[in-house]
């Protein structure tokens, strides 16, 4: 049984539409790539704009506070961007093992978004921002172990020197 989620191996061939990054995308550059490269933008925006508001508030209830407004825009890109036509007809037949794995990740963002909040609310952004991106070793690995990722040795490579910038940065803390 390898990969041992071999549905999410697949997951990629159902594609959104490409309304969000058409204007932009770069000819020869595959679209889930860009879109990653997006991700990381935003994602590092967002350590920032969310320590700019916890100035007032709990690091719990910022985070609440969030996860209303993330719900939202995911919902509307859903609206939007989505086929909303099958959304029900796409939930009804989901397994259950896809709706437990989805409920699994939920808790896990959701525990990391806790103390990534917490972290955020007392400690240096820097540091902190710094520290959780060593999640990409733990995804790397993961990735390749359990979904079935290809390994190579660019790959490996890439992760050690994360680790090593990350031992040489935060180490000193």
């Amino acid at each position: 049984m390898w990969p041992l989620f071999p549905s999410a191996v697949n997951a990629g061939e159902k594609s959104a539409p490409d309304i969000p990054f058409t204007a932009c995308h770069t000819p020869g550059m595959e679209k889930w790539k860009l879109y990653a490269y997006a991700s990381a933008v935003f994602a590092g925006f967002t350590a920032i704009v969310a320590r700019a508001g916890l100035k007032t508030m709990s690091a719990d209830l910022g985070l609440a506070v969030r996860s209303v407004f993330v719900s939202v825009f995911v919902l509307l890109n859903l609206l939007f961007w989505g086929n909303i036509h099958t959304v029900w007809g796409e939930l009804k037949s989901s397994s259950i093992r896809t709706h437990a794995l989805l409920a699994l990740s939920a808790l896990t963002t959701a525990l990391s978004w806790i103390c990534y909040y917490r972290a955020i609310k007392d400690g240096q952004v820097s540091y902190v921002a710094l520290v959780d991106k060593g999640s990409i070793i733990i995804t790397v690995v993961c990735s390749v172990l359990l979904l079935g990722d290809p390994f190579s040795w660019r790959l490996a490579g890439g992760t050690v020197l994360v680790l090593a910038g990350l031992f040489v940065l935060a180490g000193g803390k």
